[in-house]
């Protein structure tokens, strides 16, 4: 009988998308593969402590912990330990009562935003040769920091739309000088944000000075660098993007925004199910728009030298172009997340989704053991 392999899934994090990534782990943690992987749930606390497995599992809901019982092996109280020697295994899964180790076959780093999907982990991972799921250390950063992105984008070709961008000390300091640049070269309406977050964590739109000064001191709250872009009118569209060297999109879906409340959407219209957005995939666009988003979501995650798994988010104006939004590296997989309902749509349950994603990250290890490291 082949062995299971055993995934850790780690979660939480010191972001302020930790909330997020706890609904993450749950909808992989009861989705995957029983008969195929031995699942092993890592947290990390909003201080950035580790948790073991037994601990992590009580920041799940009961009915995901019932999950777990059915994916690990039952009466072993296991301890983890990260070590970033390669010749000790890695990131290591180890019996409590001194028994021998095993390590963990794949890492699944369900974690969203600053010290998780900013490349922080996946170089921790990296270092010790150790297998994950999702983009490396660089596209993880680059992915993360929108301003890098953007800059990133437009040396691809792909159309954005105008930004700039500040530093929080530049803000406190002068911020008198930073509102006539960004009222000057934006203008308004426009939306202020942190340069190394998502979940729309820290957003909000600016009509006017006062406004821009309220958007700007909430998203300093979050990152030391701010970015402003131009308030767009058009439709967002989601596409995510699935592979390694040869990655593969999604059909797209779009949020349809049903009640004037909903100005944007923003964290609570996201994740709080207050009936104002509906997801709906496909998106009710022409054929030839839809394969043009296509070809652009593959091209941005090729930009940022992605593998993995990513979502595009893209704006549609009313005379038909589109402009790229911005890349996520780590998306959400909620209940209520686009990425796994696209991926639905396109053929591609939840379940296939992980299965892919895993075969994905161990694709990728092999093809980074073959690079030589001395000469």
């Amino acid at each position: 009988m082949t062995r299971k392999l055993r995934i850790g899934v780690i979660f939480g994090g010191r972001s302020g998308e930790h909330e997020v990534s706890v609904r993450s782990a749950r909808a992989v943690v009861e989705a995957i593969d029983a008969t195929k992987y031995e699942v092993v749930p890592i947290a990390i606390t909003k201080e950035g402590n580790w948790l073991a497995p037994a601990a992590a599992a009580e920041l799940l809901p009961q009915t995901t912990q019932r999950f777990l019982s059915t994916r690990t092996r039952q009466g072993k109280k296991e301890d983890v330990m990260i070590a970033g020697d390669p010749s000790r295994s890695g990131l290591m899964r180890l019996s409590r009562n001194g028994g021998p180790s095993e390590p963990i076959d794949v890492i699944f780093p369900v974690l969203h935003g600053t010290y998780g999907e900013d490349g922080t982990v996946q170089g921790l991972l990296e270092m010790a040769a150790v297998p994950f799921v999702g983009c490396g250390t660089l596209a993880s950063a680059c992915g993360m920091d929108k301003v890098a992105m953007k800059a990133l984008f437009l040396n691809a070709g792909l159309p954005i739309c105008d930004y700039a961008w500040f530093l929080r000390t530049q803000w406190e300091s002068k911020p008198d000088k930073v509102t006539r640049r960004i009222s000057r070269s934006i203008g308004f309406p426009a939306f202020v944000k942190p340069a190394n977050l998502g979940s729309s964590v820290g957003i909000s739109k600016a009509t006017d000075k006062a406004s821009l000064a309220r958007a700007i001191d909430l998203a300093a709250r979050y990152d030391r660098k701010v970015i402003v872009e131009k308030a767009v009118e058009g439709r967002e569209i989601e596409c995510a993007v699935m592979g390694n060297d040869q990655p593969q999109a999604s059909l797209p879906g779009e949020y349809l925004i049903h009640e004037e409340a909903a100005r944007f959407l923003d964290y609570t219209e996201k994740y709080a199910g207050t009936g104002n957005v509906e997801f709906v995939v496909p998106a009710r666009i022409p054929k030839a728009t839809m394969k043009k988003i296509q070809q652009m979501a593959i091209r941005a995650f090729q930009a940022i030298d992605g593998s993995g798994l990513a979502r595009v988010d893209f704006f549609l104006r009313p005379d038909g172009s589109l402009l790229l939004n911005e890349i996520n590296t780590l998306p959400g997989l909620t209940d209520v997340s686009g990425f796994p309902k696209m991926w639905a749509a396109s053929g591609i349950p939840f379940p296939r989704v992980i299965d892919q994603l895993i075969e994905f990250a161990l694709e990728r290890h092999r093809e980074r053991a073959r690079n030589e490291t001395s000469i």
